[in-house]
């Protein structure tokens, strides 16, 4: 069994990632990004950093082969956001719920794969993990299912950041992320809204 410094799900193509990847340079890191031109891009931005596993598994609440849906690369520059790229979902309509007057995602923008979902403690147990010192998670809207399904007795975790602003849909906050809160208090963690978008729970 192995302790890592940092888990990431949802990890993009690690342009947001390279401070915090700094920071535990000397740790166990592991990535985990779905979308198949990102994990390309965090393979070979890190293929020199033997800290460092990239896991290309969507991460869920059950295990199981699904359709999974994200903006065609040669999409990204015609609709004319960076951000684009990070939308991946097991949710088509969550991408086309971002349409907008400057961000005119279609249905043809949306590339469909099947891949295969695996659960939090599947993880653990594929990479060894004894423990984590932070955990990040931006999932476009998974963030309840991964959440609510990790036994905090089991393995422990130091922090979580994690994406609040689609908890209960798209552009949605309710009743799963005041359970979520809810949960992690009674787990020992202070829970801090760092802005618009994130939460930090900190034991």
């Amino acid at each position: 069994m192995k302790k890592f410094g940092l888990v990431v799900i949802g990890a993009h193509f690690g342009v947001w990632l390279k401070d915090i990847i700094n920071e535990y340079k000397e740790h166990n890191i592991l990535l985990v990004e779905p979308v198949p031109y990102n994990y390309n891009q965090l393979k070979e931005n890190f293929k020199d950093l033997n800290n460092i596993q990239i896991c290309t598994n969507a991460i869920f609440s059950e295990n199981r082969l699904s359709k999974f849906y994200y903006v065609k690369e040669n999409s990204i520059s015609k609709l004319g956001k960076h951000w684009a790229s990070g939308i991946g979902s097991f949710n088509k309509n969550h991408i086309l719920e971002h349409k907008t007057k400057r961000f005119k995602i279609e249905q043809e923008d949306i590339e469909e794969i099947e891949i295969e979902f695996i659960t939090f403690d599947n993880l653990v147990e594929n990479y060894l993990i004894e423990s984590i010192d932070k955990l990040q998670i931006d999932v476009e809207g998974a963030e309840y299912e991964i959440l609510n399904s990790i036994n905090y007795k089991k393995i422990n975790i130091n922090s979580l950041q994690f994406e609040s602003k689609h908890f209960d849909g798209t552009f949605k906050e309710g009743e799963k992320l005041e359970k979520i809160k809810k949960k992690l208090i009674s787990e020992g963690y202070n829970l801090n809204q760092i802005d618009n978008e994130n939460i930090l729970a900190k034991k």
